[in-house]
């Protein structure tokens, strides 16, 4: 069992191109500064080269840390990128300069022409990245639901079905995760990841998704204080199971439902298959 969970985790390793660069914990305030230094930088290149030479298009450098921040940083440093070089570019390169004030209207579409295009390729430029991220959570996924099948062929035992099963979950979801077994209306095991260990509300509200077949969320009136939404698993043989996820209110995924009736499908295929080897290991021999 020991092996299997091994192999399970390696495959269940989050890949490190589903995430922006800076990556989602990191803060608000420290990816708008990083949009800012952007564009101070780009402030800089441009009128450094600008003093020395005389270039038509000198506005686009204001666009490379735009496409930056999009790609990296989020839509909102990348808008924060793009007003801040239309000023700049105004202040700094067009007549009269250190001033907001414009003298030549062709200088107005210049400038309303940068922000516009900032506009569209901070645009894109999150699109881009938001799809290249939700590809690479969808491979990690398959990878994931991959393994967890596989493994579970090689599970030998119900405790090494329940376990591996929880550590599949944990790696979809990345939230405390708790799978119990359930015979004739009494939890007989329990294997939980993460450090929330379910109440006894919490258990009677897992069971209780498993009486009326329905999932239950938590937070939600008549289980306002549960802290994990439960899933019914009911088999044929009449080992039943529970999946219980502890997500945080804030970072609920919108439909977590299609990924958990996958795992709990092949749960309840693998636990109907142990109990029946079991049943015949038991049966003497004639």
């Amino acid at each position: 069992m020991v092996g299997v969970e091994s192999k399970l985790r390696q495959v269940i390793t989050p890949m490190p191109d589903a995430d922006p660069i800076l990556g989602p914990t990191s803060s608000v305030v420290v990816r708008y500064l990083a949009s800012i230094a952007m564009t101070a930088v780009a402030t800089v290149v441009a009128v450094g080269v600008d003093s020395k030479l005389t270039i038509p298009n000198l506005s686009l450098v204001f666009v490379v840390p735009v496409i930056i921040a999009g790609a990296s940083l989020g839509l909102g440093p990348s808008l924060c990128s793009a007003i801040l070089g239309a000023l700049a570019f105004n202040f700094f390169l067009t007549e009269p300069r250190y001033s907001l004030a414009v003298d030549d209207p062709a200088n107005v579409w210049a400038i309303g022409l940068l922000f516009v295009v900032g506009l569209i390729v901070s645009g894109v430029a999150f699109t881009s990245q938001r799809r290249a991220a939700e590809a690479a959570l969808l491979r990690r996924q398959a990878t994931v639901l991959q393994g967890y099948s596989r493994d579970l062929v090689a599970a030998d035992n119900t405790k090494a079905i329940v376990s591996i099963t929880s550590q599949a979950l944990a790696a979809l979801f990345q939230v405390p995760v708790v799978v119990m077994l359930v015979t004739k209306g009494k939890v007989v095991s329990l294997e939980r990841v993460g450090d929330v260990e379910p109440q006894k509300a919490e258990l009677e509200a897992a069971q209780s998704s498993l009486a009326t077949g329905t999932v239950v969320r938590g937070g939600i009136y008549p289980d306002l204080v549960s802290r994990f939404d439960f899933w019914p698993v009911k088999t044929a043989e009449g080992q039943n199971a529970v999946i219980g996820l502890a997500f945080d209110p804030d970072e609920r995924p919108s439909a977590p439902d299609a990924l958990v009736d996958i795992v709990g499908s092949v749960l309840g295929l693998a636990l109907d298959r142990q109990h029946v080897r079991a049943r015949r290991g038991a049966r003497p021999a004639s």
